[in-house]
């Protein structure tokens, strides 16, 4: 009977958390879009886990970066808890960048600046 028992709690908690590794940031495949809300192109395809591998990145807050008020990059400071558009509006306040242009910035420029990576709109945006 205990058997039975523990049988009936271990699968169910056994399968939520498959669910809970499957949506975490190392299966994304495509960056969420849905902040957009006339989207012009198809999200950017981006396998997280896979694109850290090949850039040799460790430190999550070189892409989820927190800045002060001054504009300041702070180091040991990750906003990976966080959604981008939850500091990043559609358009642009101050020195502090649009959604879409916070994610070109961010992106694109690593990619110009280490000269690998796509460049070009067609290459990130991939039609479905």
């Amino acid at each position: 009977m205990k058997k039975s028992a523990l049988f009936t709690v271990a699968v169910p908690t056994l399968l939520l958390l498959m669910i809970a590794v499957a949506g975490s940031q190392e299966e994304i495949e495509f960056v969420d879009n849905s902040d957009f809300s006339n989207a012009q192109r198809p999200p950017s395809v981006f396998r997280h886990e896979e694109h850290n591998e090949i850039a040799e990145l460790e430190d999550c807050a070189e892409c989820h970066h927190i800045y002060d008020d001054n504009g300041q990059k702070l180091e040991d400071e990750s906003s990976e808890d966080q959604r981008c558009s939850e500091c990043h509006e559609s358009r642009s306040s101050g020195r502090k960048p649009s959604l879409t242009r916070a994610y070109h910035v961010n992106c694109k420029g690593c990619h110009l600046k280490q000269k690998k990576g796509p460049f070009l709109c067609g290459e990130c945006h991939v039609k479905q």
